[in-house]
């Protein structure tokens, strides 16, 4: 019976094996799956839509080939269709039903969507199944005029008007790199290769230069589940089925050999002492040989059997899985849309019902600042307004053009508002639902180094169009002992506040004014109880004592002379981002006004060596006198209504941006 099961045992061995093996050979499914286009068009984007990227499961691997230089990125669907505008693209779609890609021209879209016929003859049937409306292109009334890239390869572009139901003119195409829109960019020559793993909402832009037309080769890859988990136990449960065969092939013979020998001992007469044959003599000892023989042939078939045993042990994919996947293994390059909040908004204007998502995520604004910071530098070392205003505008590129012109005469004056090259601390996006009218809106705050006394940096950016990279309009430093308020995640976003908002201790349109009041008459002004004073070393610098102290000055120096301090609102825009307690934080600027001028009929000038003669050129004298303007930035932390908190002032710089002969 052990010949019988050795048999057996053998038998499924090899049958639980050989399955073993052809599940990872003749059986095995493919590990990918892909989906080609070929597009025929002269259009200089091509548009992957969120339905094309999530046709199947898992990464996706991207190549786009067929011109000389191929460019392609990845961000919302919404940035890319605002990004493109009215200009032509192809729509990458896919067609559930036959799991192709369906390439469709947006020019050949319209036409057919114009004749009011209602047929979809664009063959994207699938992408309709999806919800994935191929046709439907937001069409703003007005292209913004795009901002030259410093990369030097971006045409100027005009702006279009479209009058309703009159033909849209062409719009000319621009190169999208360096957009501050993008996730991610990558760029090479022939073909780009890439693997991404996005949310439902990441479309891909491809382009050749932005003029040319765009590569005609698409082909999508997804990752197939083909592991067989059964390989493993059937290759493992054969090994040991063939040594268990072993065993009883050995029982076996051991078990036969016992039974064949004596069964009782005869009486045997008393042996001759003549010489045995050879053949005798040798017997034992040949018959240990043998015996030692096959002895090492039955050891050197487990021996043989453990590299087929090891392979089952080599890969994950033999073997069944009880852990429960991950969810997603995409970055967090969105959050989930939030309903839009109520901010007092204008009568007349409805409020957004889109979802409202952030304006950027984290990844993609730590890459933009370093764009920013690398653009600052380059303008600070050389002294370049025009260069800074490739990512300045508003007040704060007013101070820098003005700190620049200083410094060419003077250069041991102070630099501006640093932006430094480090990891942001604090990210504040705007929540925004497609694009907002008065763009987006982040707020940043960053530290230069770890040192308690170097106070941080907090930059406002805006972005005004899409075909537009984010510049700031704010930079300034925040008080030694600011206490920012708790603010939304970046994941999340802030709403950006209407400037007439009534739900806070004071207007945010207001604050710029009542602080400029405040600075001007101190504890006099109607406003100043509704600031609070506590650390408020701008209020010390600038306010009625340091007026005071900035008169005695001139009178030890000029006694012929008087001064004059006037306050107004700057041109700076009024920003107001919501908190976690109801209140906002709201920057503005205002500009101070220092007006000297000669009391006994004399003249007056600047001094010699002094910011105002290096800014303005006038080294003369002047009857009629001299003036200098101050350009303040501030950031507010202001209550809801109802809180017993004061408005309290979180940061600011100043600098001269005006210095003339009184007109």
């Amino acid at each position: 019976m052990r010949f019988v099961f050795a048999i057996l045992a053998f038998a499924a061995a090899a049958v639980m094996i050989g399955f073993g093996i052809a599940q990872r050979t003749v059986f095995l499914e493919p590990d990918r799956v892909s989906l080609s286009s070929s597009i025929e068009s002269d259009a200089a984007y091509v548009v992957v839509e969120p339905g094309a990227l999530a046709a199947h499961p898992g990464k996706q691997t991207l190549t786009a080939a067929g011109t000389d230089t191929v460019f392609l990125a990845y961000g919302r669907l919404d940035d890319i269709e605002s990004w493109i505008g009215e200009a032509p693209y192809v729509a990458i779609t896919h067609d559930a039903e036959a799991d192709e890609l369906v390439a469709t021209d947006s020019r050949d879209a319209a036409s057919g969507t114009d004749d009011g016929t209602g047929e979809d003859g664009t063959g994207d049937d699938g992408a309709a199944e999806e919800g994935e409306e191929a046709t439907s292109r937001p069409s703003p009334t007005t292209t913004p005029t795009p901002t030259p890239e410093p990369t030097g390869t971006a045409d100027a572009e005009a702006g279009t008007d479209a009058a309703a139901g009159g033909a849209l003119e062409p719009v000319p195409a621009n190169s999208p790199v360096g957009s501050d829109l993008w996730l991610d960019e990558l760029s090479g020559e022939q073909s780009v290769t890439t693997t991404i793993d996005v949310p439902d909402d990441i479309a891909v832009l491809i382009a050749s230069d932005g003029t040319n037309p765009a590569p005609s080769r698409l082909t999508l890859t997804w990752p197939l589940d083909n592991a067989t988990p059964w390989a493993g136990p059937l290759l493992l449960g054969g090994g040991l089925l063939f040594l268990v065969g072993v065993a009883l092939v050995i029982s076996g013979f051991v078990h036969h050999r016992r039974s064949r020998g004596p069964r009782r001992n005869l009486p045997k007469g008393r042996a001759g002492s003549g010489p045995k044959p050879a053949e005798l003599r040798r017997g034992p000892i040949g018959g240990g040989r043998r015996s030692i023989g096959r002895s090492k042939r039955v050891a050197i078939i487990p021996v043989l059997l453990l590299p087929a045993l090891a392979l089952t042990a080599c890969s994950p994919d033999y073997w069944p899985s009880f852990d429960q996947p991950p969810a997603t293994t995409a970055p967090a390059t969105t959050a989930p849309p939030v309903e839009p909040v109520s901010t007092d908004a204008p009568d007349g204007e409805e409020p957004a019902t889109d979802p409202l998502v952030p304006a950027v995520t984290v990844p993609q604004m730590e890459r933009i600042m370093a764009r920013v910071a690398e653009s600052a530098a380059a303008a600070d070392e050389a002294l370049d307004g025009d260069l800074a205003a490739d990512r300045f505008i508003g007040p704060a590129l007013e101070a820098r053009r003005a700190n620049y012109a200083i410094r060419k005469t003077l250069p041991d004056q102070a630099g501006p508002v640093p932006v430094p090259a480090t990891t942001p601390t604090l990210i504040l996006p705007q929540q925004v639902a497609g694009w907002p009218a008065t763009g987006r809106t982040v707020l940043v705050i960053e530290k230069a180094s770890d040192d308690p006394t170097v106070a941080p940096t907090a930059l406002y950016l805006q972005q005004a169009s899409p075909r537009e990279n984010y510049k700031v309009v704010y930079a300034m430093s925040l008080a030694p002992d600011a206490d920012v308020p708790e603010v939304a995640p970046a994941s999340i976003g802030a709403p950006l506040i209407s400037p007439e908002f009534k739900g806070l201790v004071m207007q945010p349109d207001q604050v710029s004014a009542a602080y400029a009041d405040v600075l001007l008459k101190g504890d006099d002004s109607q406003w100043a109880a509704m600031f609070d004073p506590e650390g408020d070393l701008l209020r010390e610098q600038l306010g009625v004592a340091g007026q005071k102290v900035i008169r005695d000055d001139l009178h030890a120096t000029s006694p012929t002379a008087d001064i004059a301090f006037s306050n107004g609102v700057g041109d700076g825009p009024t920003i107001a981002l919501a908190t976690n307690d109801s209140g906002a934080l709201v920057t503005a600027s205002i500009e101070q006004t220092e007006k000297v001028t000669p009391n006994d009929g004399g003249t007056i000038g600047f001094q010699e060596g002094a910011p105002g003669a290096a800014l303005s050129g006038f080294t003369g004298k002047s009857a009629k006198g001299v003036q200098r303007i101050i350009g303040i930035q501030m950031v507010f932390y202001v209550p809801a209504v109802g809180s017993d908190e004061k408005i309290r002032l979180l940061g600011w710089s100043e600098g001269l941006i005006g210095a003339s002969e009184v007109p």
